[in-house]
């Protein structure tokens, strides 16, 4: 099976039509049909029922199109991304990042950097720590800002930060009249956790903390975003641990306590591709060591996976 084939198969299969297809792709009709035909006896599957007028996929050929289609997307996005990273990067920079890293040094380390590379157009992107994995590989970003750190060999991560944990209640809560709460008091309340999927995530990690003291809290509910998950404490679903620099995100109904615990924090990780020395992303290197006013740690060996965190 050969790229043409694939390119072949999705005119067709777009335009439910060979003669059209053909003009598409600037051949002729005869050599098209023998090319699907050697496709199909390949694959073993018909994958066209040509009885049908008009031509219609059979569901084989429905199947192998959502997958040709999503292959020949993956190949644009690489050749577009290599070609962008042999040229240093110039003219474009994708920046990754969950949402919970937005309240703490990245908004300034942005700012910055859009400022001293003003022909540089930055694109954002939410993502999830394990999306910027696929993300990072496939060129659409070319750093990222994550919770977790990343064990895999085509890509660097690094902790350029920790942020402690607080507890987010309901406000008018009963615990409120306490200044600082700790993790058992908190695992006798019903507990929110995000984001829901893909895993391993920081919720996760946040259910590590207990357990890892012999805790088992009461999931209430999983939300998809961070937001979600206040807007579930305000509604006096349960109570939620967020990163301290989300105390930003000020609510009339939600109110926010320190734990009792020394430790409990989450780290923010800087994950790219490992040897990428582009200008670019040396440049904004630079600004996140200067903003955070302290050095990168060494690139972590083999960090545990979340996945045994219970």
């Amino acid at each position: 099976m050969e790229l043409r084939h694939l390119r072949y198969f999705d005119a067709v299969a777009t335009t439910l039509s060979f003669s059209r297809a053909a003009e598409r792709l600037h051949i002729a009709q005869p050599p098209l049909s023998r090319q699907i035909r050697q496709l199909e006896d390949e694959i073993g599957a018909v994958l066209f029922d040509r009885s049908a007028r008009p031509l219609q996929l059979t569901p084989a050929g429905r199947f192998f199109h959502a997958q040709v289609v999503q292959t020949l997307a993956r190949l644009a996005e690489a050749r577009e991304a290599t070609r962008r990273i042999a040229q240093g990067g110039q003219g474009w920079f994708g920046i990754g990042f969950v949402p919970s890293t937005l309240y703490g040094f990245l908004p300034e380390v942005i700012r910055r950097f859009r400022a001293a590379h003003p022909q540089v157009e930055v694109g954002l992107s939410e993502l999830t720590t394990v999306n910027q994995v696929a993300a990072l590989k496939a060129g659409r970003i070319d750093v990222g800002f994550g919770r977790l750190p990343l064990n895999d060999p085509a890509l660097s991560s690094e902790v350029v930060a920790r942020d402690p944990l607080v507890a987010a209640l309901p406000a008018r809560h009963r615990l409120l009249s306490s200044r600082s709460l700790s993790l058992a008091r908190l695992a006798e309340e019903p507990l929110l956790i995000y984001p829901a999927q893909p895993r391993p995530s920081f919720a996760d990690q946040v259910l590590a903390h207990f357990h890892d003291r012999g805790l088992q809290p009461v999931v209430a509910q999983e939300a998809n975003e961070m937001q979600t998950a206040i807007g579930l404490v305000a509604a006096g679903i349960g109570i939620t641990l967020v990163p301290a620099p989300v105390q930003a995100l000020q609510r009339a109904d939600v109110a926010y306590r320190p734990l009792k615990e020394q430790g409990i924090d989450s780290p923010v990780t800087m994950n790219q591709r490992a040897g990428d020395q582009s200008p670019l992303l040396l440049a904004f290197e630079a600004l996140v060591r200067e903003t955070v006013q302290a050095p990168l740690t060494a690139a972590i060996p083999n960090p545990p996976s979340l996945t045994a965190a219970r």
